[in-house]
């Protein structure tokens, strides 16, 4: 019998979970982390899910008609999605993107064909950082174009099919652990991921901890804001409140320096052959904090967000070019 697919978009979820065994054995904490591998999505993140789930929905409801643009507000990986699904089902794709974000995500939109309207930075944003003032500036544009241009504006970030998208995820990710999972952490980007998964995950167990990860000196859930900080951590930490965040999913907050981002993401590659950014790093960062603390002995899933081949031009994996001289 033949087995294949007729669209791209019919390879988006599945994904495996796997145990990271070989970490525990490094770092030496007690329990087990539970990697959801959404980097194995084809446009090798998780907002694959969401930019499927997102466009699918407008069309059932009436919201998206043959023809009509679609655009998008994104720090990039998103914007991939969505450009991938557009190239996909026929629609032209115009996505908004703050230059504060790394250039491979805005290469991979041109070759999947999305057209790019670049935002520049807020006067004291650093390059490579988006602050919560960029991310506004790029709000700003993405309304206009959309009032200008009759396209559908996604606007991730107030979209409750975002959160909804995520929830098969989540299921996926229970039965995958055969239902052993105690805790849960995720950095929260636009609070999709957080609330599809931690929804999900306490229908199955109410007694599950959910932990939202934020950086460092940018944590607005935790109440840690340090006026002018920035971090590295790209795709979330925009230090507002969120519309897609319901607090009541929420049972503690972890903060993660960049330091401390960077240096899972690169163990993550080195000992288990994960090949992730930053945010995954991050969620990384989160779950071996509290396992080495008061989670000891429990089980935790967090989620590979997305693939370090988006991160290439940043000094994300630089500490290994000293082997190269």
């Amino acid at each position: 019998m033949p087995n294949f697919i007729t669209s791209i978009t019919e390879a988006i979820g599945n994904t495996p979970l796997q145990r990271l065994d070989m970490l525990k054995k490094h770092l030496g904490f007690e329990g087990n982390i539970f990697a959801k591998l959404e980097h194995m999505n084809p446009s090798f993140s998780k907002k694959d899910r969401i930019a499927i789930g997102m466009i699918n929905l407008a069309e059932c409801k009436g919201l998206l008609k043959p023809g009509q643009i679609v655009l998008e507000m994104t720090s990039g990986n998103t914007g991939t999605g969505v450009a991938m699904v557009c190239s996909a089902k026929g629609y032209r794709f115009i996505c908004v993107l703050s230059k504060g974000n790394s250039l491979e995500r805005a290469r991979m939109i041109e070759a999947f064909g999305g057209e790019i309207v670049f935002v520049d930075q807020a006067p004291n944003s650093v390059p490579g950082k988006v602050s919560k003032e960029d991310i506004k500036l790029v709000e700003i544009e993405a309304a206009r174009l959309a009032k200008e241009t009759g396209a559908l504006f996604l606007n991730q970030f107030k979209n409750f099919d975002n959160a909804l998208a995520q929830e098969p995820a989540a299921k996926e990710m229970w039965e995958q652990s055969g239902g052993q999972l105690h805790a849960f952490a995720d950095f929260i980007g636009t609070g999709g991921t957080f609330t599809g998964y931690a929804r999900t995950l306490k229908a199955f167990n109410p007694h599950i901890r959910c932990y939202a990860v934020e950086p460092h000196g940018s944590a607005y859930y935790k109440g840690e804001l340090i006026e002018g900080s920035s971090h590295k951590i790209q795709g979330g930490g925009y230090a507002k409140s969120l519309e897609l965040i319901d607090r009541r999913l929420i049972d503690d907050c972890i903060t993660v320096t960049d330091a401390e981002a960077e240096e899972m993401t690169r163990l993550l590659a080195k000992k288990e052959g994960i090949f992730a950014g930053f945010s995954s790093g991050a969620n990384l960062a989160a779950a071996v904090k509290q396992l080495k603390n008061c989670d000891a002995g429990k089980n935790f899933g967090i989620v590979i967000n997305d693939c370090g081949l988006k991160y290439m031009s940043t000094n994300l994996f630089d500490v290994m070019e000293e082997n190269y001289e």
